[in-house]
């Protein structure tokens, strides 16, 4: 799909799989939401700019590359997005963080905007919004339009899921948004959860129903 990556590299697959699994423990599920953030994280930043810096090593002074300009804004969305975080900050720990908090009104599937709070230097910073699932499209176009609104201008998408519903409507209204997944599943069910799915990742992360 036109605009989505989906990071098909054996480790993510495995760790994904072993979500899905109905039987697979909250401490389990956790863990695994860790580890894939991190494995994300790389391939969402693998072309941010770098600039040659001289330093010197052990036996002699070089021109080495480092990320240039201002680091990254991670933008989780809560509460879920919060599992992803972590592993992203292991391999970016200068990292600044928004938090973006947003429900889905289970009748409407509307979204309902109750916490924001994001660096004031948003538009001199890649923002990466982290959310687990994106499955309606309904929270991810939310997140991306209260961050416009904040003033970011480079906005990313990672995701553990998607939905082609979900991506379809996301790209319509922000096209310029790229999206990275470790899949693009099948189709929304009536309740508006991807199919087959992993069931309520917030849910599975904190042990709730």
């Amino acid at each position: 799909m036109k605009g989505v990556t989906v990071v098909d590299h054996p480790l993510v697959q495995h760790k994904l799989t072993l979500m899905r699994k109905k039987d697979t423990s909250t401490k389990s599920f956790r863990e695994l939401l860790r580890e894939i953030g991190a494995l994300l994280c790389y391939e969402v930043t693998r072309d941010l700019p770098v600039e040659l810096v001289e330093i010197e090593t052990p036996l002699q002074v070089m021109q080495a590359p480092q990320l240039a300009g201002k680091k990254l804004v991670f933008a989780p969305v809560l509460r879920s997005g919060m599992g992803m975080l972590d592993g992203m900050l292991e391999l970016a720990p200068a990292a600044r963080v928004a938090h973006i908090g947003l429900y889905r009104d289970p009748a409407t599937l509307n979204c309902v905007e109750y916490y924001f709070k994001a660096p004031a230097d948003l538009a001199e910073r890649v923002v990466v919004v982290v959310d687990p699932m994106l499955a309606t499209g309904n929270t991810a176009i939310a997140a991306v339009d209260r961050l416009l609104e904040a003033g970011a201008r480079q906005i990313r998408m990672a995701c553990l899921l998607a939905s082609p519903e979900g991506v379809s409507k996301f790209h319509g209204h922000h096209p310029d948004v790229p999206v990275w997944t470790a899949a693009v599943d099948e189709r929304l069910n009536d309740h508006g959860y991807i199919l087959p799915g992993l069931g309520d990742a917030g849910d599975r992360m904190y042990g709730t129903r």
